[in-house]
């Protein structure tokens, strides 16, 4: 992993993506949750490729802005690039670019955090007592 790598996710929108099956509009096009979701999935998929067994990321901050609605029917590309790694090596920011078939919809950044798998689900558990 390096500064500049980049991952490219791409779906088709289909109905269970729109902002009114999302809850997040009552309009029959793509959703900003959706949007989200694709940039960490995008992050996501990109580390999880080059970190040893019992590695994982979780998503600590986005922040996205959604620029042009997209219809049911139509590809969404989103592209991650990695523009920065902490000295640790814990902390991993990403560039976010979302396009359809007609252009920019949507642009922002992404971090994660490289965790222990197994500590991680340990901790979270003991929130239960």
């Amino acid at each position: 992993m390096k500064i500049g790598d980049t991952f490219t996710v791409k779906k088709v929108v289909t109905e269970d993506m729109t902002a009114a099956a999302l809850g997040s509009g009552g309009l029959p096009v793509f959703g900003t949750p959706y949007l989200v979701a694709m940039v960490e999935n995008a992050a996501f998929t990109y580390l999880q490729q080059e970190l040893p067994e019992g590695k994982s990321t979780v998503g600590t901050k986005v922040e996205v802005s959604h620029v042009s609605p997209s219809p049911i029917g139509m590809e969404i590309t989103v592209t991650v690039e990695v523009t920065d790694i902490s000295a640790n090596g814990k902390m991993v920011d990403f560039k976010a670019t979302a396009t359809d078939t007609a252009g920019l919809i949507g642009e922002g950044t992404h971090q994660r955090a490289v965790i222990t798998v197994d500590r991680f689900m340990d901790k979270c558990q003991a929130k239960l007592g």
